[in-house]
């Protein structure tokens, strides 16, 4: 397949270009720069250019700024909108205005759709819930809505906490708790839905040829906060024994920490199974010990 791919640097399009080509496809990387190599091409979020995505079999939009970047202020969370629903705007006109358009769109999404859920278990047939991340995955989704009318399945990657030692939340945390400080965030009864970043890849491998379309829930299960973070500190023989106050964290992240944090989503991957998906990485300590192998 020809499969061009937006947000090609960031972890998660690193990781899927290496395995997308591997597996024999053939990549074009939309990079907002200058192009370097002959497999980029320049793409700008706001100017509808169909020729960035013209032949292409397949389109996976990754592109957006990370919700957890620099601490939320009003400036900051309107750019995390911002670069979601404009750039998802784009891709989506691009790919509606194409004489050969794409078969089908994978565009990045979140749980964060569902809010804080509390104890209640959640899968792709509940509504939007409430706060500032589900609002930006209500229109982060929406934004696509060009490529569903010209007929392209569109599938929105609806991820938890994507586990990397090279980034992400694994990748902020494990400095901490290789120096023995780590420890549960805030009460640890949270929930945490996660995925392994192999698993993360394979799933959009398989969601390209899947016959499926609409949300999907790309994680591997749920667990508490103080269970994620013991398993951490047993993955490298260290206590979790120094838990972070919620005020601490509110003060360093302001309302990232409440909704993202101190908040959780208990995230059943139901859409992925009724897809036929197989997880190599379904245990939690099974996943830390090969991630940090």
């Amino acid at each position: 397949m020809k499969i061009a791919v937006t947000g090609p640097s960031g972890l998660i399009g690193s990781a899927a270009v290496g395995a997308l080509r591997a597996d024999g496809h053939d990549v074009r990387s939309l990079v907002r720069r200058e192009p370097r190599r002959p497999d980029e091409v320049r793409w700008t979020p706001g100017v509808v250019a169909p020729e960035t995505v013209e032949g292409v079999d397949a389109v996976l939009h990754l592109a957006g700024a990370g919700v957890g970047d620099r601490r939320w202020s009003a400036s900051w969370q309107a750019q995390v909108l911002n670069s979601r629903v404009d750039g998802t705007t784009t891709i989506a006109r691009s790919i509606a205005a194409c004489d050969r358009p794409p078969t089908v769109l994978l565009a990045a999404s979140g749980v964060g759709w569902y809010g804080d859920t509390g104890e209640r278990e959640v899968d792709e047939t509940d509504p939007v819930g409430e706060g500032f991340l589900a609002d930006v995955v209500r229109r982060w989704e929406a934004a696509a809505e060009n490529a569903v009318a010209a007929g392209v399945r569109v599938v929105y990657l609806r991820s938890g906490i994507v586990l990397s030692p090279k980034g992400g939340t694994l990748g902020k945390l494990l400095p901490l708790f290789r120096l023995g400080v780590g420890g549960r965030l805030g009460s640890g009864r949270q929930w945490v839905s996660w995925i392994a970043l192999p698993d993360e890849v394979a799933a959009i491998r398989h969601l390209l040829t899947a016959d499926v379309s609409g949300p999907v829930n790309v994680v591997t299960g749920a667990v508490r906060n103080v269970e994620l973070t013991a398993a951490i500190a047993r993955a490298v023989h260290r206590p979790a024994i120094l838990p972070v106050p919620g005020f601490a964290l509110r003060a360093v992240l302001g309302g990232f920490a409440d909704e993202a944090v101190l908040g959780g989503q208990r995230v059943d991957p139901a859409g992925l199974r009724r897809a036929g998906f197989r997880w190599s990485l379904p245990d939690l300590d099974t996943a830390l010990a090969a991630l940090l192998r």
